[in-house]
């Protein structure tokens, strides 16, 4: 039987909800202020995925989520879905926190296309629940976890129906329970949910158990285990059964600046119905469902010759149409606002990095700039780092910007002149423990020479993202400028 290691796909893909329909096996997980949104992987393994779909492209329209002036909604957005599939129909349930409302995404195919409704009501980190009497139940909640009944088409509380807290976590200033994923197994409904020890921060899975919703629950913690020397428990996701009976959890662990990553473990059960944690340091068991199957990567190449951009492109906030094209052999995007900073350009195109670092290089095309323009590679987290070719009065110069982990206001340690209308960038990132570390640097001729120092950057929550590559153009001065994106490559494992 093949094997595989912790943690799953290296990339950021955090809050995990997983289900099996048929041999196919799809993950959900939290893809904030990123659009497309709602990213579903797929798998016939458990521990190889690919992409699926996304539930939306667009969600509300609002200025964060346009980055119309300083508007932002980074750290905020899409987190935490409960995936579930019922009676032929696929189902999606999350809040985005800049939003008083709870989103409900249905399909009939989980490639869509997918229908928005709202359920009635905020339901912090929620988890669906069908039960075999037809009724439909949605568990929630933060420290105090609360099971409400909701009416049959899912569109808000059922009157009169059940509605009560189950549990109350200790009171303390450190995380309580919540990240809630509700099953009914062999009879028993079984509720797990993530949480700090309190007597230091460390990610801790619980699980508590009833055969009655208006019973008492029974449980406590389940798996409070390290990976990697990181200090970092795992836990909070969903768990799934293989066509033959075994089960596996799959949670997420904090792995700092490169995110939160999936890990596999699998899970067993006792006579009384509770379920026993494996150890996530060991080799998973590979759950196949189709022999020789391979999964296609989760980072791409890209000539941009398609008339669309490849699916695993996701871009930093809504997209602005008219503003951006791909094509023909580039991506190009045109500004159409003022930015302060990167965090504020309009179309940035990003990829996930990936464990245990990598690189990559993109050819920019700045003849078409506006003064004050910077076109470029970034690594995009609060913590952030570019290179790019700005336009100044007498001609061109290459730049490497940084903002420092906790400052406010970038720095930039380095400008060159540059005289010619095309450069060829490139980042180079490893991650070593919790922090990640890009350098950059720009082809001269045959030769790639340094810009600028190596950059720390580090997970926090004012993006709650790990660091990604990314495309960009914002205008300091005027509008009206743009810029070509050409020969994008992207590796894995060759960092310095």
């Amino acid at each position: 039987m093949e094997h595989g290691t912790n943690p799953l796909t290296g990339m950021d893909y955090p809050d995990p909800d997983v289900i099996r329909v048929g041999d196919t096996y799809y993950m959900i997980s939290t893809t904030m202020h990123f659009f497309p949104g709602g990213n579903i992987l797929k798998s016939h393994d458990l521990i190889h995925w690919e992409h699926c779909a996304y539930l939306y492209d667009t969600l509300e329209h609002t200025d964060g989520e346009k980055l119309e002036g300083e508007e932002t909604i980074y750290g905020h957005g899409m987190w935490a879905a409960s995936l579930r599939y019922h009676k032929g129909k696929f189902y999606a349930v999350f809040i985005a926190h800049e939003w008083p409302k709870t989103f409900l995404f249905t399909a009939d195919r989980i490639e869509g296309p997918w229908t928005k409704q709202y359920i009635e009501g905020i339901y912090h980190d929620p988890s669906l629940l069908f039960d075999d009497d037809g009724r439909v139940y949605i568990v929630y909640g933060n420290r105090n976890i609360r099971l409400t009944e909701l009416r049959e088409d899912l569109s808000g509380p059922k009157e009169g129906g059940l509605d009560r807290i189950i549990l109350r976590d200790a009171p303390g200033g450190i995380l309580g329970y919540e990240g809630s994923h509700l099953y009914k197994i062999n009879g028993k409904y079984v509720l797990f949910l993530i949480h700090s020890q309190q007597r230091k921060w460390f990610r801790t899975e619980a699980c508590f158990v009833t055969e009655d919703l208006e019973g008492v629950w029974a449980g406590g913690d389940v798996l409070a285990m390290d990976l990697d020397g990181m200090n970092s428990g795992a836990a909070q996701g969903g768990i799934v059964d293989t066509p033959e009976g075994k089960w596996f959890a799959i949670l997420f662990q904090d792995r700092g600046a490169i995110g939160r990553i999936p890990v596999l473990v699998p899970v067993e059960w006792n006579r009384a119905g509770y379920p026993v944690f494996g150890d996530v340091t060991k080799a998973v068991e590979n759950a196949s469902t189709r022999p020789g199957w391979t999964a296609a990567p989760l980072q791409t190449d890209d000539d941009f010759t398609a008339s669309a951009l490849h699916p695993l492109w996701q871009f930093n906030h809504e997209p602005r149409e008219g503003c951006r094209e791909t094509g023909k052999g580039e991506y190009r995007i045109r500004t159409d606002k003022i930015s302060r900073t990167v965090e504020h350009a309009r179309n940035t195109i990003t990829q996930r990095t990936a464990l245990p670092g990598g690189s990559a290089e993109i050819t920019v095309d700045a003849e078409d700039l506006r003064e004050g323009d910077t076109a470029g590679l970034c690594l995009l987290i609060g913590s952030y780092g570019l290179i790019g070719i700005t336009r100044e009065k007498d001609g061109y110069a290459l730049v490497m910007k940084a903002r420092e982990p906790g400052a406010k206001e970038e720095k930039e340690p380095a400008r060159i002149p540059w005289n010619e209308k095309t450069a060829r960038l490139r980042a180079e990132v490893r991650f070593e423990g919790m922090n990640g570390i890009v350098r950059f640097s720009f082809l001269r001729g045959d030769t790639w020479e340094p810009l600028g120092p190596a950059h720390t950057m580090v997970f926090a929550l004012d993006h709650f993202t790990g660091c990604r590559f990314g495309l960009f153009l914002y205008a300091t001065r005027e509008t009206g400028g743009s810029a070509g994106f050409r020969k994008f490559r992207i590796r894995t494992g060759d960092a310095d």
